[in-house]
This record gives C-alpha cells, structure tokens and sequence, in this order.
C-alpha cells in the first residue's frame, strides 16, 4: 500500500501532520491477550454488572421483561446481518418487518403515519422540532421542563446553531404536570412546536388537549413525547397532538447503558412528506404480489441535501424488529395487561412512601426522602442488592430531597416492601 502511494514508510504517510500532533511513541494499551485470557476478562466485567438485582430506576430506561422469541428472531441471519435495507428490492423480509413496525406505532400513537424508526426517542425530539420548523416557517421551540432534561439537552444542542430559539415553561407545584397558565404566557406567534411528554419525566400523566387547544390558538403545532412505551397499552392514544415522538426500549430492549435502541415519529397524513427518515410503503409488483418498497426515504444520501428532511436521522431496523416481534408476542391485550401490572405495581409501592406530586401517574412516580437523601437511600438499597431510583437534584435543584421511583412488571412485592423500609428509616 505505502508504495502504491509512491511512499517508503508509515512516517512518511503521516508527514503531512504537525510534529506536535504526532505521537512518537507507542499507545498506553497493554499488550495482547490470548483467546482464553480475553474471555476470562469479560466473563469477569459482566459478572461485575447488576444482575438479578431487583431495580427501581427509570427515568426514559425501563426494566421489563424480554420474551425469548425475540432474540430467535432477530438472530436470523436475514435480519441480523442486514442493517438497513439500502438494496429495497431485495430486502422484502426487512421491509415487510418495518412495514409492520409502522403500523404498530401509529395504532399505539393514534396517528396516521409512523416512519421506519429513529436513533432514540431523544433524537427523535429535535427532529421534531425541525419538522414542525419547516411545516410552519417559523423558528421558535416551547418545551415543557417536563419533559425528559437529556432530551431536552439534546434539543439544545440541534438548536444552538441553527439559529432555533428554544424556551421552556414549568410545571404545577404539588401536581406535576405542566402549568398550562406557563404554557400560555411562553407560547406566541413565532412559536413553531409546543413539547410536552406524557407521562412525563416525573411519571405523571398530562392533559394533552388543553396543550393542543393553546398551540393550535397561536398557529403552532403539538408535539407528544413518550419514554415509557407501555403505558400506551392503556393511556387513551394522544390523538390531539400534530407529531407524537419517542423511545421503544420498552419493548424488549434491555435498559444496556442506554443504548442501542430505537425512537419513532408518527404524524397526520398531511404532514407525511416532512417526516424524517425512511418510510416503507406496501404495493404490488409487475406480478400482482404484495411487495414493499422504500416509499420515502429523504434523507441527504437518497436525494438533494437542500431537500433532505434531515441529514443524520436513520432508522434502526433490528432494534425496531425486536419491539415489533414484542408487540406481536403481547398483542394487544397482553400489551393492556401488561400496562395493567405495571400500574398496580407502581401504585402499591406509592401508596407506601411520601409523594411530592398527586397527579395522575402510570409506573414511576416522584417520592419525598423526609428523613434522610435519596442518596443515603439508594446506599442502604445497594447493601440489600437493590438499584434504587434517581435522585432529582441533578435535573432539578428545588427537588434534591426527592428521588424519582419506577415499578414495572419485574418488581416483587418483597423487594418494594424492602425499598419503602430503607426509604422510611433512619
């Protein structure tokens, strides 16, 4: 290779670069290791992981069960070594299976159109924005502080540099959910997108018509993020809102340092060319056989820049397929009690610690530490093999000595007796 390049050594490849910015000398790894040894050592780190603790945090990554079928699935070589179905024509398994989790996710959505997937529910935000952006031609975001604060970190960070200006308004003291009074004095006629989340970031369950109602007023549209995915198996649809966005890791995704997983964004009918991503589409071939086909795919390396929708969003497709192999498994029954189990948990565990908030919540909920910090808390928890939940003064100082709790269908009636005992203990 170096003398293809008409060059002598690797030095000479790297000429071009400042001695300064060179490294002279050999990187700081260790040396190689055998097969067994290598094995030896992640053997030794996963065994370091929290497995078979019982665990209370949520917080946008949730702890429920994975149906072994769907790791059969995704581990067939159709779908676990085709990433992306870039040749469409012929990836017809990939498509049918992407077709499917469209579907899913507008009868979960109660919209009209869902596309292929999203990196993770907190890309999925911005580019929610964007989309309102262009369908409005104005340049102004609303968000709840209600809604998830690395989501909307991320939404910052889009922002920054498009000349995109953000603001936030609060939320209802003693309530939890957001102050529609605040929503009204932060939304205006320059305003492109309204963001809430529901259940939001405190676990509790928002008005979504009354938030439609204001942003509709000033021409803006509503956007509706959702973290936790089963909840829809039994909150009513958000069909109020212009563009729903979130997160599946619910769907048999486990909560592995947060990622891969895979995000949504479904809308009306009208807004479909603005959507993001790809969309797969069902037709006939020359034959008259069902087929499907990338029916939009706008992103910059399938079309125009000036005309992609959005130039690094794409879709997940075997993180999609296993929520789609989840929801098939639950169907929708099993998907409502499901949501069933993870509500009557939560409430059991709530209804034995102080609450900070008294609005209506699904399976997480925001508990007051009286006696001692959450973080004294999460200690005593650690000692007995169980996570606890995550403390709220990282997000929001006026809420240090309050600490956001999850229950889902995992959690044992034992280990939520022994949470509320080291919570209410000196």
């Amino acid at each position: 290779m170096l003398a293809a390049c008409g060059l002598e050594s690797a030095e000479d490849l790297f000429s071009h670069l400042p001695k300064d910015v060179r490294l002279e000398r050999p990187l700081a790894i260790p040396p190689g290791k055998s097969e067994y040894e290598i094995v030896d050592y992640f053997r030794g780190r996963g065994a370091e992981n929290a497995n078979g603790r019982a665990s209370f945090l949520g917080a946008g990554a949730y702890y429920h069960y994975r149906p072994v079928l769907v790791d059969t699935v995704v581990s067939r070589g159709e779908f676990l070594t085709a990433y992306t179905p870039y040749q469409a024509e012929i990836s017809q398994g990939t498509l049918a299976a992407i077709f499917e989790f469209q579907t899913m996710a507008c009868q979960l959505t109660g919209m009209e159109v869902a596309n292929a997937s999203m990196y993770d529910g907190s890309t999925a935000v911005p580019e929610a924005a964007q989309m309102a952006r262009r369908i409005t031609r104005r340049d102004r975001i609303v968000a709840a502080n209600t809604v998830h604060p690395e989501y909307r970190q991320v939404l910052a960070t889009y922002a920054r540099n498009q000349g995109v200006e953000t603001a936030e308004f609060g939320y209802a003291p003693g309530v939890g959910c957001s102050s529609m009074e605040e929503l009204e004095e932060a939304v205006d006629d320059r305003t492109a997108a309204v963001i809430i989340q529901s259940p939001n970031f405190f676990g509790v369950v928002e008005e979504i018509k009354p938030a439609a109602e204001l942003a509709h007023k000033h021409g803006a549209l509503l956007v509706v993020v959702f973290t936790e995915a089963v909840s829809l198996g039994l909150l009513e649809p958000p069909r109020e809102a212009d563009i729903v966005v979130g997160e599946m890791q619910s769907f048999a995704i486990p909560p592995s340092y947060g990622g891969p997983y895979a995000g949504v964004i479904a809308t009306k009918q009208k807004h479909i060319r603005q959507i993001p991503g790809r969309l797969v589409g069902q037709t006939k071939d020359s034959n008259g056989n069902v087929a499907y086909c990338l029916t939009l795919s706008t992103r910059e390396q399938h079309i125009r820049r000036e005309k992609a929708t959005s130039n690094i969003c794409t879709n997940q497709a075997l993180v999609a397929l296993m929520a789609t192999v989840f929801m098939t498994v639950y169907g929708k029954r099993g998907l409502r009690e499901l949501a069933e189990q993870n509500l009557a948990k939560s409430h059991y565990l709530a209804g034995k610690l102080p609450q900070k908030f008294f609005g209506p919540f699904f399976n997480e909920f925001v508990a007051h530490s009286v006696l001692q910090s959450p973080a004294e808390v999460n200690r005593r928890l650690a000692g007995k093999n169980i996570v606890g939940g995550l403390p709220l003064g990282r997000f929001y100082p006026e809420l240090e000595d309050c600490m956001l709790v999850c229950a889902t269908e995992m959690s044992r009636r034992e280990d939520m007796d022994t949470l509320a005992e080291a919570f209410l203990s000196r």
